[in-house]
């Protein structure tokens, strides 16, 4: 298989971080893409038509496009370790897709502070900034985070991660032990230390 990534994608490492939970790594040849895509990368571009990062090939020369999606047939594919069967099914998808968006608003927020200061929206990244408080307050006090690893628990140590690779300036540890001390054990697994946000 091949799974077309980037180390600065936060969407990018879950796909690989699952492949290495779930035994497949070995299996995978990343061909790594450089993020802004200035130039076309012809394979990815055949395989994706939206050249979307992650994308994955399978063996059989079928793309598998976003990651979620990648994440759950690698699993599937792995004997299913990370999106348990049955009623932690529908909590793990969730808080995956808690984290994901949380992921998306760190983005945007980016991108609108790479945005001349004056032409910024102060509204909107108000918002942004309430949103993730709230999101991280949630995940601090929820009693069932972190008791299992799932794909929910693996794209939350991915979004803490990415905090801490692109906004090191915004501490969101103090008041969130808990989060903070799951997160460092997070950051220790294998599949983790294999994957780390890197901008090389």
């Amino acid at each position: 298989m091949k799974l077309f990534w980037s180390s600065r994608s936060p969407y990018a490492r879950k796909a690989l971080l699952v492949a290495h939970e779930v035994g497949l790594a070995d299996r995978i040849e990343p061909i790594s893409i450089a993020i802004p895509q200035r130039e076309e990368n012809p394979a990815l571009a055949a395989a994706s038509p939206m050249r979307k990062l992650p994308t994955l090939v399978t063996d059989d020369g079928e793309a598998i496009i976003d990651s979620p999606v990648i994440a759950e047939y690698l699993d599937t594919l792995g004997g299913g370790k990370l999106v348990p069967r049955g009623d932690g099914r529908w909590r793990a998808l969730s808080l995956q897709a808690m984290a994901d968006e949380v992921l998306q608003i760190l983005l945007l927020w980016r991108r609108e502070l790479r945005r001349p200061e004056a032409a910024r929206s102060a509204p909107l990244l108000d918002d942004f900034a309430v949103r993730l408080d709230r999101a991280l307050d949630w995940l601090e006090a929820a009693p069932q985070f972190g008791k299992d690893f799932t794909i929910g628990e693996a794209t939350c140590g991915i979004m803490l991660s990415y905090l801490d690779f692109r906004f090191a300036e915004r501490p969101w540890r103090p008041g969130r032990e808990r989060l903070a001390a799951w997160h460092e054990s997070f950051e220790d697994r294998p599949s983790a230390v294999a994957t780390r946000f890197s901008d090389g």
